[in-house]
């Protein structure tokens, strides 16, 4: 895997996400109360023995920079190297990236100057394991120019990917983005021929595009100098390169979730409690999941009901009902609180006992959950001050509601607390 160079995109502004990407950008997105999105794709790279990653970004940087700089040292006597690579203005470009083919092509000169055989581009929002050795050997042995990685699926969910028709040899022979009404029911395909049996090819009767993709590199160099009017490689690129190129797929049989919407956010966070076989695990000793090392102490549980829930390291948590949640680093969750299907991202510091006696005195909620709270279905994002008597239950089950001036959001159903954001004493949402 020397001769490979992984591409991760960022992603835009990240606008499904928000207000989770309103301070950072979407691959530096916490995730499992201890992670980040990005963590997912450099892990996966390192344990496929990929070491030159290249992040490009646009958007609220400063965290991922931070993050990834902090995390990901390799060696000195290794070639390895995460590096983000930001917009940025050139003698050639002034503006930002005008899409995914666009992001790669601005940074053309920079990867083109490592002497590898492919280009493996992938996407900083989805939560999967992949050995990505099976997925190039597969590319290299079908003699492929590109290579789509897909996954069945069904029909609810097929208009949120690129879906792709196959020939009997697994070449694709047509390639539409995110297809709607004719143009979706005209990509329904029998997919038996990817192995699946009768009843799973009859409830996923479609082929996605997962957003991974090989690229010969040559291939790619060529594609994105010879066609600068296409921006987007799902849109444009791919499509365009149907009839001139060999674009053949490998099927990934395991679980991926795609998580750029805070539906799918908060889904794939919670499944992560489902016990004894969650559709993704954190425990695999022979792929783990990277992350910054944070050196905290063991987390402080007194007189608490925990009930299929995860908890990270640092907390503090006293005389509390958890139940199907997950608990981030650093949390402090104070005496007759209850926290049932949620998401508590954590603190990024410690408040002394002293300034959190401060704040209560001064009836300013410190960080974390105060007394006699009640949170349900919610996401809390980091740094968040609950106060007293808090009641956070969406009660009157709202879809959709912008409240950022007081700190909170509801989306698909979901309550989001706003980093940072402070809840007073007695509040209701």
């Amino acid at each position: 895997m020397r001769k490979v160079v992984a591409i991760i995109l960022g992603g835009g502004r990240g606008m499904r996400l928000h207000p989770l990407t309103g301070v950072r950008a979407k691959p530096a997105v916490p995730i499992a109360g201890k992670y980040r999105l990005i963590d997912i794709p450099i892990s996966n790279c390192i344990n496929s023995g990929i070491q030159k990653i290249f992040v490009l970004t646009q958007f609220n940087s400063a965290s991922l920079n931070r993050h990834v700089g902090l995390t990901y040292n390799f060696s000195p006597f290794s070639e390895g190297f995460v590096e983000v690579l930001a917009a940025q203005q050139t003698p050639e470009r002034s503006d930002w990236f005008q899409g995914t083919a666009d992001a790669v092509r601005q940074y053309l000169r920079t990867l083109s100057e490592f002497q590898v055989n492919e280009y493996l581009i992938l996407s900083g929002d989805h939560l999967y394991r992949m050995d990505y050795r099976k997925f190039i050997e597969s590319h290299r042995e079908s003699g492929a120019d590109i290579t789509i990685s897909v996954v069945p699926v069904e029909e609810s969910n097929a208009s949120d990917f690129g879906l792709l028709k196959l020939d009997n040899s697994s070449r694709v022979v047509e390639f539409k983005e995110k297809p709607v009404g004719k143009d979706l029911k005209h990509m329904q395909v029998d997919t038996s021929i990817l192995g699946l049996d009768k009843k799973e090819a009859k409830s996923k009767p479609y082929i996605a595009s997962m957003g991974i993709y090989v690229f010969k590199r040559d291939t790619l160099i060529d594609l994105l100098q010879n066609n600068r009017d296409q921006q987007d490689f799902g849109k444009e690129i791919l499509p365009s390169a149907l009839s001139q190129m060999n674009v053949m797929t490998y099927l990934f049989k395991d679980y991926w979730a795609d998580i750029g919407t805070i539906g799918a956010f908060y889904n794939a966070n919670i499944s992560l409690v489902k016990y004894p076989n969650p559709e993704f695990s954190f425990y695999d000793s022979s792929a783990p999941i990277f992350t910054r090392q944070r050196f905290l102490p063991p987390s402080k549980i007194v007189n608490t009901a925990i009930v299929q829930s995860l908890v990270c390291e640092g907390c503090i948590i006293e005389n509390a009902v958890i139940r199907k949640s997950i608990i981030g680093i650093r949390s402090y969750i104070s005496d007759n609180v209850t926290i049932e299907d949620s998401l508590i991202m954590g603190a990024d510091y410690y408040q002394s006992k002293e300034e959190r006696q401060t704040d209560l005195e001064d009836s300013f909620p410190p960080v974390g959950i105060g007394k006699n709270t009640t949170i349900k279905k919610s996401i809390i994002d980091k740094n968040a001050r609950i106060g007293k008597n808090v009641q956070i239950i969406n009660k009157e089950c709202v879809a959709e509601l912008n409240r950022e001036d007081e700190g909170y959001w509801i989306r698909d159903g979901i309550v989001i607390v706003t980093k940072n954001a402070v809840v007073k004493d007695g509040t209701a949402i």
